[in-house]
């Protein structure tokens, strides 16, 4: 379950930098033991990140949230293979790979490689890195994502080899991600389970210490095998309320502030200290529909729904145009994402027709899902407004994340919920099989949906290796999916962030 819970939670936090190593920092109060940072522009200093929330896990084959991931993924941690800036896979700790055929993959590693306690990277790491995430006994929640995996075999020192069981397409991708990290194998035997408190990989930062609740800290890896690092430390500073991590950038006491308010965007863009940072992310959110649910069984129904909700105002209205009008499950940075698929148009007319085919001519009642979280909350109660102009009653439900997922993934009560999901990979697998898949999805599949022809589309897309024939088998899935109005897309998320204007080269 925990690994079904990733995704639903990815669409309320914010990656932290994915390449540090580019920032110059300006003036913060130095902490004990701690040299004071330089003035802007110049290299070394301490970068201070404000965050909402605090890590969970430090572990690779046991995070389960984004922002636990993006503490030590590409800086305390690597993997064979990384996304680049253009979301293009690129060589990391192997120099290059290859298909021998379609169940064989072969790495080439760098040598040269060191983790941070000293062990030497090479093949017997990665064995035993991706041995023990597969061993049952570990109990990893990440573990499915190796699933296709047989065996990790070692050919040379520094050539590895994966025996899949079946040909599977989205390897890379996985690899790339934070759960491709290789970890020292000394780390792995010295540690176990309380890996977490002690991670150890080969990336341009190492971790010094986490006070949970408060911060966590990593250093500059004198030794790391790529380009050093510009910053001689980084804080996660956990900071649970928005104007005061707002305001910790703009008195210097930080440099960036992760999730701001949509509301701040325009008072914090006129500051001369302070400058929004915005990129896209990867997640996208939705209003999803229990099929097997009440009146949601009936497409005219579903289809109604869809008619009456004018996502465009929800963007502007609770999201200040922070994010950019979904038409698909999938966010237009993903792997398979099609653009020609199309959402039903908002025509309340229609709506009005389709409920009367249905069986609803004066409407119904019915139950509306979310968590108490802000936005998520006004979203729904737009929704509960705009359905009322065709005669439905949304009788809004606000839980606790817990009770969300526990509703969704396991007693199954819900009807409609308002929720979303991220995409940690950047492949269209990692939504589609999970969210849709009659098989594979398991808890994840919350719209209790069973396709045998949506079904074979996906087991197709994991095996095909041609790019472009990939593309077309998730067009014609996600084209079924807005068919059978399973959900209703709202908005493609957009990373937000407040950085003090002394700072250069920050991503998200």
């Amino acid at each position: 379950m925990i690994r079904k819970r990733l995704f639903h939670s990815l669409l309320g936090l914010l990656l932290a930098a994915t390449m540090l190593a580019g920032c110059s920092m300006g003036v913060e109060p130095p902490a004990e033991n701690e040299s004071p940072p330089p003035k802007a522009g110049a290299e070394g200093g301490t970068l201070v990140v404000a965050r909402m929330s605090d890590a969970t896990n430090l572990d690779p084959h046991f995070i389960s949230t984004i922002n636990a991931a993006s503490v030590v993924h590409q800086k305390v941690y690597e993997g064979l293979v990384k996304r680049d800036a253009n979301m293009v896979i690129a060589p990391q700790l192997a120099l290059s790979w290859r298909q021998v055929n379609d169940l064989v993959w072969e790495f080439k590693l760098r040598q040269g490689v060191f983790f941070h306690d000293g062990t030497p990277f090479d093949a017997a790491a990665v064995k035993k890195t991706l041995d023990r995430v597969m061993d049952p006994k570990t109990a990893s929640p990440r573990a499915a994502m190796f699933d296709k995996i047989k065996e990790v075999k070692i050919i040379d020192p520094y050539t590895v080899q994966f025996l899949l069981e079946k040909p599977f397409a989205p390897l890379l991708s996985i690899l790339a991600s934070h759960e491709g990290s290789i970890i020292s194998p000394k780390a792995i035997d010295e540690y176990g389970r309380e890996l977490s408190a002690h991670p150890v990989g080969t990336g341009p930062f190492l971790f010094r210490s986490w006070e949970p609740g408060r911060q966590i800290v990593l250093d500059k890896n004198p030794h790391y095998w790529g380009d050093q690092p510009k910053l001689d430390r980084v804080v996660f500073r956990v900071v649970a309320d928005d104007t005061k991590r707002i305001a910790l950038v703009e008195n210097g006491e930080a440099h960036v502030a992760e999730s701001i308010p949509v509301q701040d965007i325009e008072r914090l863009s006129a500051s001369n200290r302070l400058r929004v940072y915005r990129s896209e992310a990867l997640g996208t959110e939705f209003i999803g529909f229990n099929v097997a649910a009440g009146p949601l069984r009936d497409l005219h129904v579903r289809q109604a729904i869809s008619s009456a909700i004018e996502t465009g105002a929800i963007i502007k209205g609770v999201y200040n145009n922070v994010g950019t009008q979904a038409n698909s499950p999938l966010g237009p940075k993903v792997f398979g994402y099609s653009p020609s698929v199309k959402s039903y148009p908002y025509d309340l007319n229609k709506a009005r027709e389709l409920l009367a085919k249905a069986g609803y001519p004066n409407g119904f009642s019915i139950r509306m899902l979310t968590y108490d979280r802000n936005d998520r909350v006004t979203v729904a109660q737009v929704i509960r407004s705009q359905l009322k102009g065709i005669g439905i009653d949304a009788r809004l439900e606000v839980v606790s994340y817990a009770d969300f997922v526990t509703q969704i993934e396991k007693t199954r009560t819900h009807e409609i919920f308002v929720s979303g999901w991220g995409n940690a990979t950047g492949d269209a697998d990692y939504n589609q099989y999970n969210l849709f898949h009659t098989q594979g999805g398991g808890a994840g599949n919350s719209f209790q949906y069973s396709n045998p022809e949506l079904d074979r589309l996906l087991d197709a897309g994991r095996v095909e290796t041609d790019p472009a024939k990939r593309l077309a088998i998730y067009a014609k899935a996600q084209e079924l999916e807005l068919r059978d109005a399973l959900l209703v897309p709202i908005r493609n998320l957009e990373n937000l962030a407040v950085i003090s204007t002394d700072i250069q080269g920050f991503s998200i």
